[in-house]
């Protein structure tokens, strides 16, 4: 099942079900007006909703509209609960070479998660807003999966179990921020700016045998400025599932309806110590820091600059017949006044 949310002059938009080749739609008020609404009480509306969706699918839906992904929101536009974790090591283990610092043991064991701002998510067309672009602006290619309720110390082997949704992300970040933010020991917060999101929401089932292990086995695809920058396999290489996520998340609270949990930027190794870009024959990568790190570990300073007003991401998976799973987020890097309130 595909589902989506519309702009429609409310802060939570409008749920509707979408085809599966992403070019119908419908509304669903009758059955949830919201997509959180409809998480409150999936185990009662997702049947609902998969019978629409079948019905849509089959061309019995007269009042099927076309869809259009610019007309998305966020799935969800706002979210009780943010956590995005670090799955990927490799990423992990890159920012720390750069700089000659050794990788704990533990961060093999134990993943690094941390819990951002929800109040106010991007939608897939959005641009990202920002006041300087002198901050290190950079995109990072997520997967993240939206939760039903989960009580707190859930074990890994059932915590998959709770796994509703699964989106895109661009996860953006102010690399410039970061090293006083953390030095601080606090964790990020103004290094951390609005998330972007997909414009479809997908259950596991919509991806087949690409769904294993609670993870998603297909590249992920960035284009920056019209170029091919990543293609990453998703599946592999995340050394912690997002069952393991969930129950990192879980050691100590419940999670709620609707709660999104990210993966951190995909990342290969490719075989070798730091991967390789795609120029050079590689799977490349997912955000711009991995690049600036490799340059710094090869030639002691990076050179590729991080993203400044004007530039422009694309985010976007495709099944095996080269079709658009959650459509695509694409956004460009836009300035902005201090002051100025969003205008959607």
């Amino acid at each position: 099942m595909k589902l989506a949310t519309q702009y429609n002059g409310t802060r939570d938009g409008r749920l509707v079900v979408v085809s599966r080749d992403l070019t119908e739609a419908v509304a669903v008020p009758d059955i949830a007006p919201t997509l959180q609404a409809a998480l409150d009480n999936w185990s009662t509306l997702a049947p609902q909703l998969k019978k629409v969706y079948a019905e849509l699918n089959a061309g019995r839906i007269t009042e099927a509209v076309p869809f259009a992904e610019a007309e998305c929101a966020s799935p969800l536009p706002r979210a009780y609960h943010w956590a995005d974790g670090s799955a990927y090591v490799n990423h992990v283990e890159l920012v720390r070479k750069a700089r000659g610092a050794e990788m704990p043991p533990s961060f093999w064991e134990d993943p690094l998660m941390y819990q951002g701002g929800s109040d106010d998510f991007l939608g897939p067309r959005e641009p990202i807003d920002c006041l300087s672009d002198e901050w290190g602006l950079d995109f990072e290619g997520e997967i993240a999966v939206i939760t039903d309720d989960v009580p707190m110390g859930v074990q890994v082997e059932r915590a998959g179990k709770h796994i509703q949704l699964l989106m895109l992300v661009n996860d953006v970040s102010l690399r410039g921020l970061i090293p006083n933010e953390l030095g601080k020991g606090f964790g990020f917060y103004q290094s951390k700016p609005a998330t972007a999101f997909s414009p479809v929401a997908v259950t596991p089932d919509e991806l087949g045998p690409h769904w294993e292990g609670s993870k998603v086995h297909l590249p992920l695809l960035s284009t920056y400025n019209d170029k091919a920058f990543g293609c990453p396999n998703a599946g592999e290489d995340m050394t912690f599932d997002f069952a393991q996520l969930i129950a990192h998340a879980t050691r100590t609270r419940r999670l709620g309806a609707g709660t999104v949990i990210g993966s951190g930027t995909v990342s290969n190794k490719q075989g070798t110590e730091h991967g390789t870009s795609i120029k050079e024959g590689g799977v490349g990568y997912s955000c711009i820091a991995e690049v600036r790190m490799i340059e710094t570990i090869r030639d002691g300073k990076p050179a590729t600059p991080f993203m400044t007003f004007g530039d422009r991401i694309r985010i976007e998976m495709r099944d095996e017949n080269n079709n658009s799973i959650f459509g695509a987020i694409d956004q460009q890097v836009v300035k902005v006044a201090a002051g100025v309130p969003k205008s959607r």
